[in-house]
C-alpha cells in the first residue's frame, strides 16, 4: 500500500516538472537614463521583483522556470548594472540576481510575441535620482553634441536628429543582414557632425547608442532641448523588393498619401510594442492640440522644410515620390516643432541595401539633408538666430548657381562675395548659404 502511494505521488509530480517554462536567454540594453534587461521565455511567465541592500541587488523570481540559454555579459561602462547571475529556488523556481552599482527603481512587465520576438519579461532599471530627460552619455562615449554650447551673440538654431529604432527594436533588416537601427544611427551621427561645423546651428542627437527610446519620449526630448526642427532618420522596407528611392514624410491627420505611406506608418508606429510601450495609452496633450492653430502652423512649416530636404535628396539618387508624402507617424506629432521623417532608402531593395552600408553614401545622404535644413532656415529664419540677422542678406545655393552670377544678381563685387564668405576660388555647393555683402 505504501509503495502504491509513493508511485502515485511520483506520477503526480511529473506533470509539474514538465510544465517548467524554458528561459531561453537574456539581453541587456544600456541607455543614458536607464538599463533594460530583456528575458526571453518559451511561454508567458509570472514573476516577482524585489531589491536587497549591502550590497545593492535586484532579485527576480520566476516560478516553475529553468534556464536553458545563457545570461548576458554586462559592459563595464553600464552606470547601473554590474552583472546578472542565476540560481534555483525551492527546486522548481528560477532566481535571477542583478548585481548593482547603486540603488535603483525598477519597472517590470511581460510582452506578447510579435514578428521579431517570442514571449519576453522586461525589467527596466532607473537611478533613484534622475539627472533629467536628455540624451546623456552612452558607454565610453564623449559628451553628446547636444550639451555643447557655442559662444554667440544670438542663439543657435537647434536641430533634433532622431535615429530611428535601436536596442530591442532593430527596425527593418535587409537581405544581407543590414539592420535599420545601425544605418540610421550612422547617418544621424554624420549629420550631427556636419551641423556642428555650421555657424549658428546646433545638433541634438535624440539617440546616440544602441538602445530604444519610446516614440513619444523622442518628442519630449526634442521639446526639452527647444528644438527648432525635428528630423527622424529611417531606412525602411516594403513587401515589394523592387520599391526604391528616398522619401520624406510629414504628419497627416486625414490619412496616408499612398499605400506605401500607410504601410510604413503602421510599421513604424508598432515599434513601441516591440520596445514595450502600449500605444493605446491616452495622450490628452495631443488630443487637445490636434486641431489647434499652432499645430496647423507647425504642419505647414513641416511641409516647407520637408520640400527643401526632398529637393536636395534628388541629387544623391532616385526618390520614391517627387512630392512630400503624408502619414500618421506618431514620432511627428509634436504640436510646436516642425517635424519630418526621412526614409533615406528602402533597405529591402538589394541595391539600396548595398549603398546604405557604405560610409561614403551615408555621408552624401547626410550632406543632402543638411543642405535642405539650411535652405529652410534661410527662407524661414527663427527669431533671435543668426539666420534672422536682418543686417545682412542671404542666398541659398541651388543647382546651376555660380559665384559670378550671384555677384551680378545682388550687384556686389566677386571679391567681396568671396571675402565675406571665406571662399577661395569658385567652388560652392548646393544648399550652402552665402552672406551677401553690402553693395
Amino acid at each position: 500500500m505504501n509503495k502504491l502511494v509513493a508511485i502515485l505521488l511520483l506520477l503526480l509530480s511529473l506533470p509539474a516538472q514538465a510544465q517548467q517554462v524554458e528561459v531561453r536567454g537574456a539581453r541587456v540594453w544600456t541607455a543614458p537614463d536607464q538599463t533594460r534587461l530583456v528575458v526571453d521565455t518559451a511561454a508567458a511567465v509570472s514573476h516577482k521583483v524585489f531589491s536587497l541592500d549591502d550590497p545593492h541587488r535586484l532579485v527576480i523570481d520566476i516560478p516553475d522556470a529553468r534556464l536553458k540559454g545563457s545570461l548576458p555579459t554586462v559592459e563595464s561602462g553600464d552606470p547601473l548594472l554590474i552583472g546578472v547571475r542565476s540560481g534555483v529556488r525551492e527546486g522548481d523556481d528560477l532566481r535571477l540576481v542583478l548585481d548593482l552599482k547603486q540603488r535603483v527603481r525598477a519597472k517590470s512587465f511581460v510582452l506578447q510575441p510579435n514578428d521579431q520576438y517570442g514571449h519576453r519579461l522586461v525589467v527596466d532599471l532607473m537611478p533613484t535620482v534622475q539627472k533629467g530627460l536628455g540624451s546623456g552619455q552612452g558607454k565610453g562615449e564623449q559628451p553628446h553634441l547636444s550639451v555643447r554650447e557655442k559662444p554667440t551673440r544670438v542663439r543657435d538654431v537647434v536641430v533634433a536628429i532622431d535615429a530611428g529604432h535601436g536596442g530591442e527594436d532593430s527596425g527593418a533588416v535587409g537581405a544581407k543582414g543590414t539592420r535599420e537601427k545601425q544605418v540610421t544611427l550612422a547617418i544621424a551621427r554624420k549629420l550631427a557632425q556636419l551641423l556642428e561645423k555650421e555657424r549658428g546651428m546646433r545638433p541634438v542627437l535624440i539617440r546616440d547608442g544602441d538602445y530604444y527610446i519610446g516614440l513619444r519620449k523622442r518628442i519630449r526630448l526634442a521639446r526639452k532641448h527647444k528644438a527648432d526642427l525635428f528630423v527622424s532618420i529611417h531606412a525602411d522596407a516594403f513587401r515589394d523588393k523592387r520599391v526604391s528611392g528616398s522619401s520624406v514624410y510629414t504628419l497627416s491627420h486625414k490619412g496616408a498619401s499612398s499605400e506605401a505611406a500607410k504601410w510604413l506608418a503602421d510599421k513604424e508606429n508598432s515599434a513601441d510594442l516591440i520596445g514595450g510601450i502600449d500605444l493605446g495609452e491616452s495622450d490628452d496633450l495631443l488630443a487637445r492640440v490636434v486641431l489647434d492653430m499652432t499645430q496647423n502652423a507647425t504642419m505647414e512649416h513641416s511641409s516647407l522644410a520637408a520640400r527643401k530636404v526632398l529637393d536636395n535628396l534628388k541629387s544623391v539618387g532616385s526618390v520614391h515620390k517627387n512630392k512630400v508624402q503624408q502619414a500618421g507617424f506618431v514620432v511627428l506629432k509634436s504640436p510646436d516643432i516642425p517635424s519630418m521623417l526621412v526614409e533615406t532608402a528602402f533597405i529591402s531593395n538589394p541595391e539600396e541595401e548595398k549603398r546604405l552600408r557604405s560610409g561614403k553614401h551615408q555621408a552624401r545622404l547626410a550632406k543632402a539633408v543638411l543642405a535642405g535644413i539650411k535652405g529652410y532656415f534661410a527662407s524661414y529664419p527663427p527669431p533671435g538666430t543668426l539666420f534672422a540677422d536682418t543686417g545682412s542678406r542671404r542666398h541659398v545655393i541651388h543647382s546651376g548657381d555660380t559665384l559670378g552670377e550671384i555677384a551680378r544678381q545682388y550687384e556686389v563685387s566677386l571679391t567681396s562675395l568671396r571675402t565675406v564668405n571665406h571662399i577661395d576660388g569658385d567652388r560652392i555647393r548646393v544648399g550652402q548659404v552665402l552672406t551677401i555683402p553690402e553693395s
